[in-house]
């Protein structure tokens, strides 16, 4: 691992804990510090994070970081044993919310394509769930195919483990 990624994540941690423990700024809510990119010449850290809310909420807390920075560096000066402090920056993280509209695409790519599948079939089968299984499917809640009671009997013959040789031909 190199020395940009170690100390990224050494300031990950320390600034969490500084931000948790130390700063008593109203202004900073409940975030969530995702990662830190370091310049390959150590003179530079930007802090990403995320959290949740509307957009004048990320605003105030981005305000609220600024006003802290200068306190959380010289904390952080005291904890790091660097020869030189990175000069730190906040950076919301956008990455989470492309990722909650990718996988919001995609659902809505599935729905689409499970209700022209139905439509295709002639209407003939109940609608999806909303994890787009037919109601009929025989998967429980889990999503786990329930066992029939001559399963759980032990009238079924078991499957064997994989690996492993049926008694039969072991001879």
């Amino acid at each position: 691992m190199s020395r940009t990624i170690r100390l990224g994540e050494q300031i990950r941690e320390e600034v969490a804990d500084i931000l948790g423990r130390e700063v008593r700024d109203p202004g900073i809510g409940f975030l969530t510090l995702t990662r830190v990119r370091v310049t390959d010449d150590l003179s530079q850290a930007r802090i990403y994070y995320t959290m949740l809310g509307e957009p004048a909420d990320r605003k105030k807390t981005a305000r609220a970081l600024e006003r802290a920075l200068p306190f959380i560096r010289r904390a952080l000066a005291g904890r790091l044993h660097v020869r030189r402090m990175p000069e730190l920056a906040f950076q919301f993280d956008q990455s989470v919310a492309h990722q909650a509209r990718v996988e919001e695409l995609l659902e809505e790519i599935k729905r689409e394509d499970l209700e022209r599948a139905a439509a295709k079939d002639g209407g003939d089968s109940p609608p999806p769930d909303e994890r787009g299984q037919s109601p009929s499917s025989p998967r429980d809640d889990r999503g786990t195919v329930p066992t029939t009671s001559a399963q759980e009997a032990g009238d079924c013959p078991q499957q064997e483990t994989r690996g492993t040789v049926p008694r039969d031909e072991r001879e």
